[in-house]
């Protein structure tokens, strides 16, 4: 098993990656939802794929871009990671095709079947992730996508990806807000959300359980938030765990501010815990939190928002921790 630090590193560079598509405001945004197969030649086997993608056309050719990748359950693995990307981009037909090809790091998250008490553990590593695209773009901003992935490293398997999916482009911001600005719908910088959900522990039967969350996030500025929230991920008599978390974040926003996406990453301190005495592997006070989360404005002081935490630890209790609740702005 890999050694923590690593999950805090990919984070990091996750995160800074989407702080520097945040800086340009003028430039086109794009969310992708693909699915398809994914193929392992070692273990020989095949299964579903399904990836989810923000990417930021920084340039006429060039684009940056974060994605999670699930890889399915290939024999004796269920994977699934996040790439950061760059893209060289070439447009085609007056601009109705674009064909890209896209290269960066992945930190894959694999839970593999053991010979300990659990009868699985938790393997993180990291690997390279090589993709092509072919994307066809309609007139109502809708985007139509073919995606090959090739992920190759040292540590875990290999696999060949072939996707296909949808995607929104959302038009540019030509006059970025002023974070000075004296409107006072702009000086609203702080959130208090209330959340209802459900905790999937990373094992071989993803046990669940009812999950809830009390954050408080503030904007430092257009780009970046933190938070703080009390985390609860329920009894699934597998793990009982709770306890505190913080965050750093890099946001945009779209639709003329009513939609917020943001990628954060931080530390996530147990307060109290519970391990199954019978699958007991360990703990440990201090796990990594790696997080995606989306808000939308309903009203200057009302929004809906969806976080999904993906708690990162180094004794084989990883925890997919999928939230929504109602937050107040002020």
């Amino acid at each position: 098993m890999k050694p923590l630090p690593k999950a805090a590193s990919t984070a990091l560079l996750t995160f800074l990656l989407l702080a520097v598509m945040a800086t340009g405001a003028a430039a086109t945004d794009e969310l992708y939802l693909l699915g398809g197969w994914v193929d392992s030649a070692r273990p020989a086997d095949q299964s579903y794929s399904w990836q989810l993608e923000y990417r930021h056309n920084m340039f006429k050719h060039l684009a940056a871009g974060v994605s999670y990748l699930n890889e399915g359950h290939v024999k004796g693995h269920h994977r699934d990671g996040y790439t950061a990307q760059l893209w060289g981009r070439a447009e085609l037909l007056d601009y109705r095709l674009t064909l890209t090809a896209g290269l960066g790091p992945y930190f894959f998250l694999d839970t593999i079947r053991s010979s300990s008490p659990g009868g699985f553990s938790d393997n993180h590593g990291w690997k390279a992730m090589l993709s092509t695209a072919a994307t066809w773009h309609t007139e109502k901003n809708f985007l139509f996508e073919l995606r090959s992935n090739w992920v190759k490293g040292p540590s875990g398997f290999d696999t060949v990806s072939a996707l296909a999916g949808i995607g929104y482009q959302f038009e540019p911001i030509l006059e970025p807000l002023d974070d000075k600005s004296s409107t006072p719908e702009q000086k609203i910088r702080n959130e208090v959300t209330v959340f209802l959900g459900q905790t999937i522990v990373n094992s071989l039967r993803s046990q669940h359980s009812v999950a809830g969350a009390l954050e408080y996030r503030r904007q430092l500025s257009r780009h970046f938030d933190w938070s703080a929230a009390l985390l609860y991920e329920g009894d699934n008599r597998l793990i009982r765990r709770d306890g505190i978390i913080t965050q750093f974040w890099a946001s945009q926003q779209l639709l003329d501010d009513a939609l917020s996406v943001a990628a954060g990453a931080g530390a996530y301190f147990n307060v109290s815990n519970y391990e199954n005495p019978v699958h007991r592997a360990g703990s440990n006070f201090v796990a990594g939190i790696i997080s995606l989360t989306g808000s939308y404005r309903m009203t200057p002081h009302w929004a809906l928002r969806a976080t999904w935490n993906r708690i990162v630890t180094t004794y084989e209790r990883d925890t997919d921790v999928v939230l929504g609740g109602v937050g107040y702005r002020f």
